[in-house]
């Protein structure tokens, strides 16, 4: 597995990853009106936030996403025949040595409020400690720098 910087034209594989997930699915559409859309995806990697891709033997499997600004993990995805394979563990200390990197000593980042959830257990075994509820009932991870 090799873990690379994304550039501006792998926006069409991000969106592929992101939309073939199958916990936490969303559609082009609900991602655009979310304001997910290629143009803000592009924006968004050439100011203050940075994306890897993992790939296996040339294929792309994940990818994580952060916010500097925002001192966020904003997105983690792996396709799922490649689930359990090493590839989000690989793509989360990525952003999270980067966003430590950033100068923060205190990251976040928001997923379903539910332990059943995959990723919920998953940010867990990772070292984040579960936040508070937000109002949309996603739930808050925050995670420390460590010493």
């Amino acid at each position: 597995m090799q873990i690379r910087l994304a550039r501006l034209d792998d926006i069409e594989t991000l969106f592929h990853i992101r939309t073939s997930v199958v916990e936490n699915h969303q559609s082009r559409e609900e991602l655009a009106g979310l304001g997910v859309t290629p143009e803000t995806i592009a924006q968004m990697l050439q100011t203050h936030c940075r994306a890897w891709i993992a790939e296996i033997d040339g294929q792309a499997v994940g990818f994580s996403f952060a916010n500097a600004v925002e001192r966020m993990v904003f997105g983690l995805f792996v396709l799922p025949a490649f689930e359990g394979r090493g590839a989000g563990r690989a793509l989360m200390q990525q952003a999270e040595e980067w966003l430590w990197s950033q100068g923060t000593t205190k990251i976040q980042l928001y997923t379903g409020n539910q332990p059943s959830l995959r990723a919920y257990g998953f940010y867990q075994h990772l070292g984040w400690e579960v936040g508070e509820v937000q109002s949309d009932r996603q739930i808050k991870f925050v995670k420390r720098k460590p010493v």
